[in-house]
């Protein structure tokens, strides 16, 4: 797919913090405050001492391991319920994982090694440039065989239904060939509630791994069929890892002005 045509057809709902209603204005985040697209030591020193303390802590029940493969490109589709999984996902996970993360948590010198020991990639909110880098980044550590955790849904679930996913993971599988693992996490949001300063020590959490999804029976990724296909498949297994009520519909943002209103109002592909 030419890339214009990549970049206008993905504007990245994928995380908690690019969703619809998000502020377009990049955030004043120094140039200096953003990790380099390859990850490095800090990444290799982190992930050897927080994943262990974190498993003793937490006592994770981690289920599917041998589903997830051990090299080559890898997206991990979960739902999402907590802050926390972001890192539950990396500290359960085989091999090393990397997610998107708001570019303001690595503002301080403290919070941008935690981040960064624990693969965050951090990235402005919005769909301007700034969106598009975090895309490249995306499609650059799945080109150089890493695995990348994404979740389909946009943002985190307030009442712990699973609602329905949005096309752009689909779409970057599609477009890379990377397969998909889908994950079911269970627990996060008891262990760390929306709003809660620090995570709680009384949950554990479960994380399943299901089968490695092979989406390229869709068709491209240039179509919106084959998009809309491949996500409806991905967020079917991963109700069947996580148990989740449906919710059957978007999990959208309240709008904040009136052109979001009309938005989504208007009939469109939800991405």
């Amino acid at each position: 797919m030419p890339r214009a045509e990549c970049e206008r057809e993905y504007p990245l709902r994928v995380t908690s913090d690019l969703v619809p209603g998000a502020d377009d204005t990049a955030d004043e985040t120094p140039p200096d405050a953003l990790t380099p697209r390859r990850m490095g030591a800090t990444y290799a020193i982190g992930r050897l001492l927080i994943t262990p303390l974190a498993r003793l802590i937490y006592r994770p029940h981690i289920e599917g391991k041998s589903h997830v493969p051990r090299t080559g490109p890898v997206i991990f589709a979960s739902n999402h319920l907590s802050f926390i999984d972001s890192i539950a996902i990396p500290v359960a996970a085989p091999r090393p994982v990397h997610f998107l993360a708001k570019a303001s948590y690595f503002e301080e010198p403290a919070s941008r090694w935690f981040f960064t020991a624990i693969g965050a990639i951090p990235v402005h909110r919005g769909a301007g440039q700034a969106a598009l880098d975090a895309l490249d980044q995306q499609r650059e550590l799945l080109e150089a065989g890493s695995a990348v955790a994404l979740y389909p849904e946009g943002t985190r679930s307030l009442d712990g239904r699973l609602y329905k996913g949005r096309t752009g993971v689909a779409f970057l599988a599609l477009q890379t060939g990377a397969p998909v693992v889908p994950v079911g996490l269970i627990g996060t949001d008891k262990v760390m509630p929306v709003g809660a300063k620090a995570p709680s020590l009384k949950h554990r959490i479960t994380v399943r791994f299901g089968e490695p999804l092979d989406l390229a029976h869709h068709g491209p990724a240039s179509s919106g069929k084959a998009r809309r296909l491949a996500t409806d498949e991905i967020m079917s297994a991963i109700h069947a890892l996580s148990g989740q009520e449906l919710a059957n519909a978007y999990n959208e943002v309240p709008a904040q002005n009136p052109i979001d209103r009309i938005k989504q109002v208007l009939p469109h592909e939800r991405r």
